[in-house]
């Protein structure tokens, strides 16, 4: 079993929901997006996604291409991320997700990315763009090395689609709450529960949902029908606006926490 499915095994033997804060590599630097995965794990974090800055990350909002943005005029790279997780685990065994789109990955080259992000002590990949019609060798050489494939899902998905995604993932199935790209908003639709609903008509593995989710009432809402929720937007939006902060690390660990604390 990976760990993030013992993650989930854990999450479900004590009864709560868990919780999946994702940043951006490099953004605002390398060294500090280390000491932010560590700040992260100690903060609550139950599983963090690592995003890989792309150049045309379609599916983000403004907040995440922004923070793509910054991260790419540092020069940061995949292997930059992968280097940086393979800090962080060294001080920290939460499981740690690669986030990216399927660009990078590609030209990284395939079998290079299954054996250094399984070096580099990652437990999964997540690629926002791969079909799972032409994800059956990528997810094969994954699992060759341990590493989870996790795919995303939408209310729009179909249900034969939704089937066949269930087929090839693994560790999770993350789904998108809303159509559209990533972003915090005010309020959650019902989209999300109909969508994780229909997921457990077609499989049994845990199901995070994510896009939108800013507040610790909307985790809680999330976790009466998921068993993960998501938080992007809302942490790299913090990031953002306490950039040039010194203690901007401490700053984003006493927002993580307040996501998490209970009325």
């Amino acid at each position: 079993m990976s760990r993030i499915r013992e993650k989930f095994g854990e999450l479900k033997r004590s009864g709560r929901g868990g919780f999946i804060p994702f940043i951006t590599a490099g953004d605002p630097d390398l060294a500090t997006t280390e000491l932010l995965l560590v700040e992260l794990a100690a903060a609550g974090a139950d599983i963090i996604e690592l995003g890989v800055p792309f150049s045309d990350p379609v599916a983000d909002g403004e907040v995440i291409q922004r923070a793509s943005e910054r991260a790419l005029r540092n020069g940061v790279t995949l292997r930059d991320a992968l280097s940086c997780i393979a800090r962080a685990k060294q001080q920290i065994a939460v499981p740690i997700v690669l986030f990216s789109y399927f660009n990078p990955l590609l030209q990284f080259g395939g079998k290079r990315l299954a054996s250094d992000a399984k070096r580099a002590g990652a437990e999964a990949v997540l690629v926002t763009d791969l079909i799972p019609e032409e994800a059956h060798a990528w997810t094969e050489m994954l699992q060759e090395h341990g590493l989870d494939s996790i795919f995303l899902v939408a209310p729009t998905t179909s249900d034969e689609r939704l089937a066949r995604i269930a087929q090839q993932a693994s560790g999770f199935i993350y789904a998108v709450s809303r159509a559209g790209v990533t972003g915090a908003r005010d309020e959650m639709t019902d989209d999300a529960e109909t969508l994780v609903r229909r997921l457990r008509m077609v499989c049994d593995l845990p199901v995070a949902v994510g896009f939108g989710i800013s507040t610790a009432e909307q985790l809680r809402q999330v976790w009466r029908f998921a068993d993960a929720a998501v938080v992007g937007s809302a942490i790299v939006s913090e990031i953002e606006r306490l950039k040039t902060a010194p203690d901007l690390v401490r700053r984003i660990g006493k927002f993580a926490r307040s996501l998490l604390a209970t009325k």
